[in-house]
């Protein structure tokens, strides 16, 4: 018996018709076949006529068709698996790269690198920052942000010497932070208020003859003998005394520090330290090296060089001071907050940090510079010499072999040899220098050049400038 013939469609294409299909004239009956189709095998159609096959080539040229390359087609074959991981009528899981990118920026928005316990607060958040990828490593595959972060996280773990374990950073500071180191709680403060801003330090240094920076960058040449306030606050205590460098001479230097740090809370009991020429400890009076409990102290004294060198560190008021030793005296270099040095009473305004020397006790012109050594370049001839031994073509020689910019402490070392002849002076007036690269926040504010009263460089022959060094040593002297 014959079968009758199965009636079948055009053969698929490459590519599939999307939307309706456009109404087209029925094709005429095929032509009946003079024989019967030849069996092919159990499970296998039979081929179809030349028939069959030309028309359904003409039906399927009729159609509308979508073709895709194949690089198209194996994302949407990659986007279908994605959403078939991601479970039946759910959206897939959001990739929160820029939400533990803002985490970041937020924990170290307010550190600077210059401070003490930079480095160990920032791979606190780098750790922290690490974590928050790996939880969203899922939903971040294929993300380049994501990716990017990844490899940043590593570049700056290798270059802060980060450890992979330790503790993190929280992303809330207002629930938990350390109360006794300022930068944390300070974070904390910020973080509250939606500020973004890091607090502002404020930079102080004495040294040479002596020669005052104040919180304000005012630079002034003092008398000041006998024991002065530096800083006075709520925090802090420092007072240094000065005794005459030369006999018959108002040029004085520093030959004692005290520094007191303050009982405060639950961080440290008082701490007093104190130096004199040829005795720089590097331990408080009381014989101890630091303050506060715990494995970080929240107050250390670390000897850099011995007898000559050594740094404070006080992590629970943000505050570091440096102490010297060079030649027969003594130099000093401090960074505080500004809110923590501005928290005094009206009977604590006498404080040289703060308000400079009283306009009695200066030897300078009141304008930051010293009077002796105004200008661009100083003379190359020898009008002046107030010390045996320099002259000031070899002071400006000896002074710009260690300081290259003749800002305002070439100035003051010059000035110094002139007055004194102690070639100490040089290496105290440099050392001065580096301690301000160290500590002061403003890289901009590190030079301080002499400026007229409008603020520009002020230029002037070498005659001016050798009648104002005489001008100027007459004064010391007299």
């Amino acid at each position: 018996m014959m079968r009758k013939k199965r009636k079948r469609g055009a053969p698929p294409g490459p590519c599939r018709s999307h939307g309706p299909r456009p109404a087209t004239a029925p094709a005429p009956p095929p032509s009946p076949e003079p024989t019967r189709p030849a069996w092919t095998g159990m499970g296998l159609r039979p081929a179809p006529s030349s028939a069959a096959a030309a028309a359904a080539e003409v039906e399927q040229r009729r159609r509308p068709r979508l073709c895709l390359p194949p690089l198209e087609l194996l994302l949407l074959l990659l986007l279908s698996l994605e959403l078939l991981h991601a479970g039946d009528c759910q959206q897939p899981a959001q990739c929160r790269i820029q939400k533990c990118t803002t985490d970041f920026v937020s924990l170290t928005s307010h550190l600077n690198s210059a401070i003490d316990g930079f480095d160990s607060e920032f791979c606190k958040a780098l750790r922290a920052y690490a974590g928050c990828t790996q939880r969203t490593s899922k939903a971040c595959r294929g993300n380049l942000v994501y990716h990017s972060a990844v490899l940043g996280i590593s570049d700056l773990m290798s270059q802060r010497n980060c450890s992979k374990d330790g503790p993190t950073s929280s992303t809330n500071p207002e629930v938990t932070h350390d109360p006794c180191n300022y930068h944390s709680h300070a974070g904390a403060r910020e973080h509250r208020r939606g500020d973004q801003n890091p607090p502002n330090y404020l930079f102080c240094g004495l040294f040479g003859d002596p020669h005052l920076r104040t919180f304000k960058d005012h630079f002034q040449t003092c008398k000041v003998e006998g024991a002065w306030p530096l800083i006075d606050n709520n925090y802090l205590s420092v007072q240094v005394t000065n005794v005459p460098v030369v006999p018959g001479s108002s040029a004085t230097a520093t030959n004692k520090i005290t520094i007191i740090f303050k009982a405060h809370h639950e961080c440290t009991d008082q701490k007093v330290y104190q130096a004199v020429t040829d005795d720089l400890p590097a331990a408080f009076v009381d014989g101890t090296t630091s303050g506060g409990d715990g494995d970080a102290k929240s107050l250390r004294i670390v000897e850099r060089e011995s007898g000559h060198y050594v740094e404070m560190h006080a992590l629970y008021i943000g505050t570091t001071v440096f102490v010297r030793q060079v030649g027969r005296y003594l130099t000093l270099a401090i960074r505080m907050p500004e809110d923590l040095a501005m928290s005094y009473e009206e009977s604590q305004d006498l404080q040289l940090c703060m308000n400079g020397c009283p306009v009695s006790e200066r030897i300078d012109d009141g304008q930051g510079q010293v009077s002796a050594i105004l200008g661009h370049s100083l003379p190359r001839t020898s009008l002046v010499q107030a010390w045996p031994g320099y002259t000031l073509e070899t002071a400006n020689t000896q002074c710009h072999e260690k300081m290259p910019v003749k800002d305002i402490y070439f100035q003051s070392c010059v000035f110094d040899l002139l007055t004194t002849g102690d070639a100490n002076f040089t290496a105290a007036a440099h050392s001065a220098l580096e301690d301000v690269e160290a500590l002061h926040p403003r890289k901009e504010r590190w030079h301080i050049f002499p400026s007229s009263g409008n603020g520009t460089p002020r230029g002037g022959s070498e005659l001016s400038v050798s009648l104002g060094l005489t001008c100027l040593i007459l004064t010391v002297f007299l």
